[in-house]
């Protein structure tokens, strides 16, 4: 599964400001459902539920908040760089400055996964994050999270 079958160009926030891990909860939902007619108030709740089993800070400033939401198509996703990192209850107890949101439909299962596995494959290179932090435009964003896909297709 590639990052661009996930992730539009308009699901990326390039600057956020969240004062709280709940409003960036919020703040994904919102997105989620500007870029893909989610809605919002169900995302949230799903988000929230999901974040209740254990947190989604996956680490070194990484969050992958994810959940199931009935009636969607298939999994998409959110990304947000956040102008100033939070406390997001994450394993390492470092803040969080970079936030994906997946969602997938409620009986996803596999799909779900692979999705899940390949944005914290592509998270967990700390080259990748850097570059991430260092541009605050939604287009370049996009083309860093993608280009191992385009590098490939080359």
């Amino acid at each position: 599964m590639e990052l661009s079958e996930l992730l539009k160009p308009e699901a990326i926030r390039a600057s956020t400001t969240s004062s709280s891990k709940k409003r960036l909860m919020h703040d994904v939902a919102e997105l989620a459902q500007a870029a893909y007619g989610i809605d919002a108030g169900t995302a949230v709740e799903a988000l929230l539920e999901r974040e209740s089993l254990g947190p989604t800070g996956v680490g070194h400033g990484v969050a992958l908040p994810h959940a199931r939401i009935s009636g969607i198509e298939g999994c998409c996703g959110v990304f947000m760089l956040m102008d100033k990192p939070i406390d997001f209850d994450s394993v390492d107890r470092q803040p969080v400055d970079i936030v994906f949101g997946l969602f997938a439909p409620e009986d996803a299962g596999v799909e779900h996964l692979k999705a899940l596995a390949r944005v914290s494959r592509l998270l967990r290179d700390p080259a990748v994050c850097t570059k991430l932090r260092a541009n605050h435009d939604a287009g370049t964003l996009f083309t860093i999270l993608t280009e191992d896909e385009a590098m490939k297709a080359a």
